[in-house]
């Protein structure tokens, strides 16, 4: 079995890889490398240059590699971008990510993890921010991120999916 990592040639998503080959996993990283570097893979894991909304591709990969689990890190995240280009933020996070939960399902894909954000929850003014701390998305990017969230929990109370979702703030750190 093997792990397939979507935007396993970003910055999270490399370090996600290398993490996952040095405890033996065997990892596909799916990027379309739009913004992600392939020089940032490990070379222990399988690079297949595709989108993760394409769903016969997807399909594809999680049959011939045999693919049990997903990290979902594939998606556009900058926030005054989402705000003048808001149909791009649903089309690559919300979109592709419904392909991609497809794919999943119908390839009996068993766990998914999904790259979500802090963002959901908005101007909260609180230090810290609790899980349990309302969802009030102030852009596009966290209303994507959110809506995404839905899909996910719903696929997985309609089939056999387990799920965990990561909301964070900035991301720092270096191999």
């Amino acid at each position: 079995m093997s792990i397939l990592v979507t935007g396993g040639a970003g910055y999270i998503g490399s370090h996600m890889v290398l993490n996952l080959c040095d405890s033996g996993q065997k990892v596909v990283v799916l990027d379309n490398l739009s913004t992600g570097h392939d020089w940032a893979i490990d070379p222990r894991a399988k690079l297949v240059v595709a989108d993760a909304g394409d769903l016969d591709k997807v399909s594809a990969v999680i049959a011939e590699e045999g693919v049990d689990s997903i990290i979902h890190f594939a998606g556009s995240i900058i926030v005054p971008e989402s705000v003048t280009d808001p149909l791009k933020y649903y089309a690559n996070n919300t979109g592709v990510s419904r392909n991609l939960l497809e794919a999943a399902v119908t390839g009996g894909v068993k766990r998914i993890i999904f790259s979500s954000t802090a963002a959901v929850y908005g101007m909260t003014g609180l230090d810290p921010v609790k899980e349990t701390t309302e969802l009030n998305p102030m852009s596009p990017y966290g209303r994507s991120k959110l809506m995404t969230e839905w899909m996910i929990k719903d696929t997985a109370a309609a089939f056999d999916l387990k799920f965990g979702i990561l909301r964070y703030f900035n991301v720092a750190g270096a191999d």
